[in-house]
């Protein structure tokens, strides 16, 4: 059997190694089908596009024309000659700027430099006949050793198109992979600095280039082209929003099928489906994340586990929901949580800058980075997106709990607590536990004009504790009326619950306790009778329903009817099971 070398993206060493392929060589045949000139392939992080470049640069290169061999046994022989006939051709310029994402723009400019030297070193022997004059091999050698200016380094690609055409006398294939890690890496710190870097060495390389052949460019973002590809009208771009090469990065159904019988898994394909299946590129469906797969084929004794997530720090999700603004943002990511989808503008240049300001783009890089992905097309920029696995949810149900517990202050356990006391119709319990977390919450946002916040905070809450086992509404037509939470389970033998809030002024300085008791019970029995007579529990019909009114008043909340020594001040249960 065939050996899996995850992590490893060089072609020529797979093949030749025996280790196994999961064979994407037509992606070759789209390359030269396509009329462009310059490609540029968005993908997510961990999709395949390092190892396809690296197929392409084997394929093109015709330094080692014996590389035909490793295409003999894939795909792409099976096409005509006039595919074939391009394979070891031309003289290929290959770089990565995966690493170069350091913490300034001193540092990560020394990595492009090394890769850009590196590519240079490839082609070493331009300095040993007479193709360059002595001024060029003068330039050439600057390069090589990093001793060369900014200018020249911008220029540097695009000179060695040049070099290589006039030695070669054939066009060149260049080849740039993770072109825009320099660029996230910079956006807080040194955007404009390592942009106008990045754009210069592209519009060189790309722009109006006689010598070129075929240019690919990989990333996970389509960078604005006011910010990087301006004046480049030839460079076209295929995200995942488009349907050429939709199929080409990532595993297919089929493919990820074909896998699992190679390596003799058992597991059962629609858990395999629910937890690493769900992308949507273009027009082709059920993509399932490549790295994810091919780690549980490895390891798939332990079960299921985040593997892609893992491979991430995923600050800035959590960035984007630590803001104390970003309520909107936590309303929506408690839809997609709860498996609903949500309808957005996807705007194609994403601009890093523009994030702040506008809060939309969140979603577009969320797409674009793999945290989403399409469910439908609306119109020409607005799609349906949802979450598209279990891996993915946990994700985002994770840095819920985080945000909950570094900045909230509410821990986890509490959360748990409280939930399970809810769900079994503890209502003291549930009533204990959620003073202390609504405490807290309003502690954070401080404030108590608008308690809003609180209530989508603590369902947020709920979702990431329970949201595997229930369906959480929040605010939704149900039967006759408006309920404020309802939780409906996906195990039918569970309980039903439906949540009625109500708010009411604090204690008055001319009130009594027992006049502010009954003031409280009265609510505490009216958000019963509203549950009851607008029929809230529609939707749990076939199940056993808990019924909870919660009144705040200002900003504590009471669940159970208060005592007092009022006289004949009526009982009334405040929950029941139907």
């Amino acid at each position: 059997m065939k050996k899996l070398n995850l992590g490893h993206s060089d072609f020529k060493d797979i093949i030749q190694n025996n280790n196994y392929f999961v064979d994407k060589s037509l992606f070759i045949e789209e390359i030269l089908n396509s009329q462009k000139a310059v490609l540029l392939l968005p993908r997510p992080r961990r999709f395949g596009k390092t190892l396809n470049l690296s197929m392409l640069k084997y394929f093109f290169d015709k330094s080692e024309p014996e590389n035909e061999n490793l295409f003999k046994g894939l795909q792409i022989w099976q096409t005509g000659i006039d595919i074939k006939q391009h394979c070891c051709k031309y003289p290929v310029i290959s770089l990565t700027f995966k690493d170069a994402k350091a913490s300034t723009w001193s540092k990560t400019f020394e990595h492009i430099k090394l890769e850009i030297s590196k590519a240079y070193q490839q082609h070493y022997y331009l300095l040993e006949n007479n193709t360059l004059h002595s001024y060029e091999k003068k330039e050439f050698k600057k390069i090589l050793n990093k001793t060369a200016n900014d200018i020249n380094f911008e220029s540097s690609i695009k000179l060695l198109c040049e070099y290589l055409q006039r030695y070669h006398n054939e066009k060149v294939v260049v080849l740039i992979d993770e072109y825009d890690a320099p660029i996230q890496a910079g956006y807080t710190s040194f955007y404009e600095t390592v942009v106008a870097f990045i754009r210069s060495l592209l519009s060189g390389t790309f722009k109006d280039n006689s010598n070129l052949y075929k240019g690919i460019i990989t990333g996970i973002l389509r960078i604005s082209k006011e910010s990087i590809f301006s004046g480049l009208n030839n460079v076209s771009a295929y995200p995942v929003t488009k349907n050429r090469f939709s199929d080409k990065f990532g595993f297919t159904k089929s493919e990820t099928k074909q896998v699992l019988s190679d390596f003799n898994i058992k597991t059962d394909i629609e858990q395999i489906k629910k937890w690493y299946d769900g992308y949507k590129f273009g027009n082709s469906e059920n993509i399932y994340n490549p790295w994810s797969i091919l780690s549980y084929v490895i390891e798939h004794e332990d079960g299921f586990d985040t593997f892609w997530a893992n491979t991430s720090s995923d600050e800035l999700i959590k960035k984007q929901l630590k803001g104390k603004n970003a309520n909107y943002t936590r309303q929506e990511l408690l839809k997609l949580i709860n498996n609903e989808t949500i309808e957005k503008d996807i705007e194609e240049n994403f601009v890093f800058t523009d994030l702040e300001s506008d809060k939309e783009l969140l979603w577009t890089l969320l797409l674009y980075s793999g945290y989403l992905t399409i469910k439908n097309k609306i119109s020409q920029k607005k799609y349906e997106l949802a979450i598209p696995n279990y891996e993915i949810k946990t994700i985002f149900q994770n840095t819920i709990l985080y945000w909950l517990k570094v900045d909230v202050k509410i821990h986890k356990t509490l959360l748990e607590n409280t939930a399970n006391s809810l769900i079994v119709n503890n209502i003291k319990g549930f009533e204990i536990g959620f003073k202390q977390i609504i405490g807290d919450t309003f502690s954070y946002f401080d404030t108590a004009k608008n308690h809003e916040y609180v209530y989508h905070s603590y369902i947020l809450g709920l979702l990431a504790i329970i949201g595997d086992d229930y369906i959480i509404k929040s605010n939704k037509e149900s039967g006759e009326g408006r309920y404020d939470i309802l939780l409906i389970p996906h195990d039918k033998t569970k309980n039903g619950i439906v949540i009625e809030i109500k708010q009411i002024s604090k204690q008055q300085e001319n009130e009594n306790n027992n006049e502010f008791v009954e003031r409280i019970n009265k609510q505490i029995n009216l958000a019963l009778n509203q549950i009851n007579k607008n029929k809230y529990y529609k939707e749990l019909i076939e199940n056993k329903i808990i019924k909870v009114p919660i009144v705040f008043a200002g900003k504590e909340p009471y669940i159970t009817e208060q005592k007092a020594k009022a006289k004949n001040r009526k009982k009334n249960n405040n929950t029941s099971i139907t």
